[in-house]
C-alpha cells in the first residue's frame, strides 16, 4: 500500500509530481487540453471494481444522447474506492483538512466525438464543502458521505454511507502481485486510460472536462465487499459475478476546466 503523504515535505512533493506528470504526454489517447489546468489531486490506494453489465441495463440510468462504450459485447459499471491528498487550486497550495479526504464514485464509459471519458453516475466525498463546490463547478452528482479509511496489515479497510441516498460500501482490499501498466487494445487499458468526464449542464448541453495523469500502475486485487448498495439508487442490480479487480497505489492528476464537448446538445434525462 502507499505511504501517506501527511507531512508537509511530502504534500509538496505530491504537488511536484503532479506537475511533473505534464512532462509525458505520448500515452494518451487524445491531444493535451489546450489552455491551463486548474487544479491538482493526488489519488491513493484506489481500487478499480468492476462488473460487465448488458447496455441496456445502464441506458435507464444514462441519458439516451451519451453513448456507452462496451468491450466484446459487454457495457461495464465500476466503483472506485480511493483517498485524495494534496487537492489543491493551481494558484493555491494544498490546506489543511480540505485537501485531503475520502472519495468514492460510481462510472461507466463513453467515447464522444473520438474522446475516450468517464460517465459518472455518482460521486460520494467525505468533504461537504469539497462536494457543493466540485457540483457547482463541474456539473457532476456529487455527494456529501459518512467515510472512512483505515490501513491494517489485512489491508484497506473502506467504509461509506451517503447522506444523499440510500448508497453505501464497506470493503476490505489489497494488492496482490507486481504493477503494470495496461496494454492498449486490452479491457484493462479500456477500463482505465480515460483522460476526461462527460457531463450536461443544467440546459441539457454536453460538457467535457480533460483531465492528465500518467499511465495507471495497475496491481491485481483481492477484496471484500460486506456491503456493496452503490448501484441501487439508479435502479442497476450488479451480477451475481465476483468483480473483476486492481489496485493502483497512486496516482498523480491534474484537471482542467469545464468546457464544451463535441456534440452541442443531449436530452437532459435518462430515456425511460
Amino acid at each position: 500500500m502507499s505511504r501517506l503523504p501527511s507531512p508537509a515535505a511530502d504534500v509538496l512533493a505530491a504537488v511536484g509530481r503532479q506537475r511533473a506528470s505534464l512532462r509525458r504526454t505520448d500515452h494518451r489517447p487524445f491531444p493535451l487540453a489546450p489552455g491551463p489546468w486548474v487544479m491538482g489531486q493526488t489519488w491513493i490506494d484506489l481500487l478499480f471494481a468492476h462488473w460487465p453489465v448488458p447496455e441496456e441495463t445502464l441506458r435507464r440510468a444514462v441519458p439516451t444522447g451519451i453513448p456507452i462504450d462496451t468491450f466484446d459485447g459487454s457495457a461495464w459499471i465500476g466503483i472506485t474506492p480511493f483517498e485524495v491528498v494534496a487537492a489543491h487550486p493551481r494558484a493555491v497550495p494544498p490546506l489543511p483538512w480540505l485537501s485531503r479526504f475520502p472519495e468514492l464514485n460510481v462510472r461507466t464509459y463513453t467515447t464522444i466525438g473520438g474522446r475516450p471519458g468517464i460517465w459518472f453516475f455518482s460521486l460520494d466525498a467525505a468533504r461537504a464543502l469539497t462536494a457543493a463546490a466540485a457540483r457547482a463547478t463541474y456539473r457532476v452528482p456529487y455527494r456529501h458521505a459518512r467515510m472512512e479509511i483505515a490501513r491494517t496489515p489485512a489491508g484497506v479497510e473502506y467504509r461509506s454511507r451517503s447522506r444523499g441516498a440510500p448508497a453505501g460500501l464497506r470493503a476490505t482490499f489489497a494488492p496482490q502481485g507486481p504493477a503494470a501498466y495496461a496494454v492498449r487494445g486490452t479491457l484493462e487499458y479500456f477500463l482505465t486510460e480515460r483522460y476526461c468526464l462527460y457531463t450536461l449542464d443544467r440546459r441539457g448541453r454536453l460538457r467535457r472536462a480533460d483531465i492528465h495523469h500518467p499511465p495507471w500502475p495497475l496491481q491485481p486485487a483481492h477484496a471484500e465487499l460486506a456491503e456493496n448498495t452503490m448501484t441501487e439508487p439508479f435502479g442497476i442490480q450488479l451480477p451475481e459475478q465476483e468483480p473483476l479487480l486492481h489496485y493502483s497505489a497512486r496516482q498523480d492528476v491534474l484537471v482542467w476546466p469545464l468546457g464544451t464537448a463535441a456534440q452541442s446538445q443531449v436530452p437532459s434525462t435518462p430515456s425511460a
